[in-house]
């Protein structure tokens, strides 16, 4: 296939350190959203005041009290800040888990081990939220939740019956009410997700399917009138689904969206919920095979109409290497793919993940909204999609300022999601969960699919019918 390069000039940065980061005050959560805007704007000034005092809002692994016992320890964590789960099926999970206050649930040195591979693989740096942006369709609230609300210091407590079958460890929330507090909120679980697969072989006629099973990792987080269920899930193939459902209740302060930005909720057309978005970012930071120094590629196929004597219309693939940070669009037939720069699979072909985008609303009002996909050179300050307050002085605040074009060495992926929100009745009371996100697939991870059962081990490419 032919490669081309995306263009790109470059942007200045300033060597600066990550300062930690704080808040002094919480918002009230007995009120509406939009009565809460000058108590969030109060907290934002707070937080910049922590900010240069440098008081600090990440939990480390010395704060948190697990209430059972820890495996061993896994890569840069202790025994108690390891999450591993050696599901069913026979793949392993692995991972060091840490609270930060304002983005949450942080997971770091994710590896996985399937069936016949000699020793794990390692697939993330570090996982976390990015941002939940909640502009109001009638422009006069929005809420930046990680970094302008108190969505990392309302971890709420899980009941066994939240978390069936698992474990719920508890978190150490570094800046709660009163604060510090410890509170039983991250639940690991596993959980079955139906067929795996399934193949009726012709040549035996023995039917192959597989019950696939996965490792649930997850949170509950409110803010205001929403509660959102930070979601990670781990499937025994590989995949890696990361999932926001947002519930709870709808905020009745806002029953007055009578100007056609509204839904008539209740008897009659009294209250009018007011309709908005919820914009959710993740950061990746790839880690393939141990090493940062991954490679970005964009894949794009065209149709062609059938031409001479074929039967129907032709496609054709190309590669687009992307040496310098980029933003981009999901559309059809395009898709792209994080490279590991030292390993390859037991075929010799280089072992790599492909981002798959759930369904989106995409929100154009801001620029960090306007696309699907951001890919930035790495830099330990920016956390945060939009109203980052993790880096100095003078440096751009969202991600789309980010994006200069500076040469690619250890590229951060950041995925946005968005889903507009027009209420409906159905919506209380509680409101049921909505979710948005995406998914990370291995492409060539490993040579054959990790959940082959061993009769058909040998079906490897070319094979032949055997007697």
């Amino acid at each position: 296939m032919p490669d081309t390069y995306l263009p790109g000039g470059a942007r200045p940065r300033a060597a600066h350190p990550t300062p930690a980061t704080g808040r002094t005050a919480r918002a009230t959560t007995a009120v509406g959203r939009a009565t809460r805007k000058a108590a969030a704007g109060g907290l934002a000034l707070a937080a910049l005041a922590a900010l240069a005092a440098g008081a600090t809002l990440a939990a480390g692994p010395a704060a948190a009290r697990p209430q059972t016992a820890a495996p061993a320890a896994a890569p840069g964590c202790s025994a108690a800040y390891t999450i591993e789960q050696k599901l069913s099926t026979g793949t392993t999970w692995r991972m060091c888990w840490h609270y930060d206050g304002r983005a949450g649930l942080v997971l770091e040195n994710v590896s996985y081990r399937p069936k016949g591979e000699a020793k794990p693989i390692k697939v993330l740096n570090s996982a976390r939220l990015g941002q939940i942006h909640v502009p109001y369709d009638d422009g006069r609230h929005e809420y930046y939740d990680l970094t302008g609300e108190t969505f990392g210091q309302d971890l709420q407590p899980l009941t066994p019956g939240e978390c069936p079958g698992g474990t719920i460890k508890t978190v150490r929330v570094p800046d709660g009410d009163p604060r510090p507090r410890d509170v039983k909120g991250l639940c690991t679980t596993t959980r079955s997700r139906g067929h795996a697969y399934r193949m009726h072989d012709y040549a035996t006629e023995k039917v192959h399917q597989q019950q696939g099973r996965d490792l649930l990792v997850y949170t509950v987080n409110q803010v205001g009138w929403y509660e959102y269920i930070t979601e990670w899930r781990f499937q025994d193939d590989g995949t890696v689904t990361m999932n926001v459902g947002a519930t709870g209740s709808l905020s009745w302060g806002d029953y007055n969206a009578r100007d056609g930005r509204g839904w008539p909720i209740g008897k009659g057309a009294k209250d009018y919920a007011t309709s908005h978005s919820h914009n959710v970012f993740w950061r990746l930071d790839f880690g393939l095979d141990g090493s940062s120094r991954t490679k970005v590629e964009r894949y794009d196929s065209t149709v062609s109409a059938p031409a001479r004597r074929q039967e129907g219309p032709t496609a054709r693939t190309t590669r687009t290497k992307v040496a310098k940070e980029f933003a981009d669009d999901h559309k059809a037939y395009r898709w792209w793919r994080v490279v590991s720069a030292t390993g390859k699979n037991k075929d010799g072909h280089a072992r790599s993940y492909e981002l798959v985008p759930g369904p989106t609303t995409r929100y154009p009002g801001r620029g960090f909204t306007r696309h699907d996909v951001y890919v930035t050179q790495y830099d330990p300050c920016e956390l945060f999609a939009s109203r980052n307050l993790t880096c100095a002085a003078g440096h751009p605040k969202s991600v789309e300022k980010w994006v200069g074009g500076q040469t690619l060495t250890h590229p951060v992926v950041w995925m946005n999601v968005g889903f507009h929100h027009i209420a409906r009745d159905e919506d209380q009371q509680p409101m049921p969960v909505h979710w948005q996100g995406f998914s990370i697939a291995p492409r060539d991870v490993t040579a054959m699919n990790p959940l082959t059962p061993k009769d058909l081990a040998w079906q490897n490419g070319h094979w032949e019918w055997r007697s």
